[in-house]
């Protein structure tokens, strides 16, 4: 199947029955394909989707033991990928996401402005108040660490699971190292910015009702800390590093150990000064002040050039050109 524009929506199915039917009686004709995905759901999401759906579109995949979200989406990826979709849009199955929308997350995509759009619930204020408190609370910390991992300063609402992505990008993901369960969504962000992909946030507003969410702020904060860590860490290194080097580097790499040598000299010998009973030498408040300050300018110009060096050209119209030999630019649009 060859589609000039086909957009395909992949659905995870784990316990939705309760919403399911009425989410894809909502999606509209602007959608060539429905890829629901039965992630071995013990409420039987498949069966019933293949029992009292009608929609033609609508196509039941399985996978033969739970892999979460991530596994599932990435079965539906792959398959969509396969079968000539040029979209891959996700929606989550419990019903919080308008498919109305679907239009708006793919246009910037087909026009070649993005790689890959995400939904951001932070845009409109008066609507941040729909979101419970502790979810609203959680969303905040967690963007903050996802920028510093992903490299998408301008990217707000990691977790939102309303996503859309060009399948030629799709394809090249790294699928046998992405993070499968909560932390999906996020590690996409980072194997996108590793890949140079165009990131961008697309204002919407959730719907909440009497769906319960597996995500626990309390139980994934650790869990999601150190795991942003470790690709903050391999991100630095595969882009400042491994990849290119220039300035940037070179003032990382200079910041870092001024700043530990900084806070351990000057804690060490303020510490045994105040062991003596004696004040701390000027000289040496003076050295340790220095490395700390000079640390941390070089620090903030990092940063400063991390935040400018965001993506900013599509990487689908040329992997199109390049899959196909010709220039399939208009293909795209």
């Amino acid at each position: 199947m060859d589609w000039t524009t086909g957009v395909a929506v992949v659905i995870p199915c784990y316990k939705v029955t309760k919403h399911i039917l009425p989410l894809l009686e909502e999606i509209g004709p602007d959608v060539d394909r429905i890829y629901c995905v039965d992630d071995a759901c013990p409420d039987g999401s498949g069966d019933l989707i293949e029992s009292r759906c009608n929609d033609p579109r609508v196509v039941v995949l399985r996978n033969a033991r739970n892999t979460g979200v991530g596994g599932a989406v990435m079965h539906g990826y792959r398959q969509g990928a396969d079968d000539g979709a040029s979209v891959l849009v996700k929606l989550d199955g419990d019903g919080q996401m308008d498919p109305k929308l679907i239009s708006t997350f793919t246009a910037p995509i087909l026009t070649g402005d993005a790689d890959y759009t995400k939904g951001n619930r932070f845009y409109d204020l008066t609507e941040i108040k729909a979101m419970p408190a502790l979810r609203r609370l959680g969303n905040l910390v967690l963007s903050f660490m996802a920028k510093a991992s992903s490299g998408y300063w301008d990217a707000f609402d990691p977790t939102n699971g309303y996503t859309a992505i060009h399948a030629q990008v799709a394809r090249r993901l790294p699928y046998g190292s992405i993070s499968s369960r909560y932390f999906f969504e996020s590690d996409m962000l980072f194997r996108l910015n590793v890949m140079r992909a165009v990131v961008m946030d697309i204002p919407m507003d959730a719907r909440y009702g009497d769906e319960v969410s597996g995500l626990k702020v309390s139980r994934i904060v650790g869990e999601f800390f150190v795991k942003h860590a470790r690709n903050t860490f391999k991100r630095i290194i595969y882009n400042y590093y491994l990849r290119d080097m220039n300035v940037a580097s070179i003032e990382l790499a200079l910041a870092v150990p001024l700043l530990i040598f900084g806070f351990i000299f000057g804690g060490y010998h303020w510490v045994a000064a105040a062991a003596d009973g004696i004040p701390t030498p000027l000289g040496t408040i003076m050295i340790a002040v220095l490395a700390i300050m000079s640390g941390l300018q070089l620090l903030l110009a990092f940063l400063s050039h991390d935040t400018s060096a965001m993506p900013r050209q599509s990487l689908h119209p040329r992997f199109v050109r390049y899959s196909t030999g010709v220039d399939n630019r208009r293909n795209t649009r």
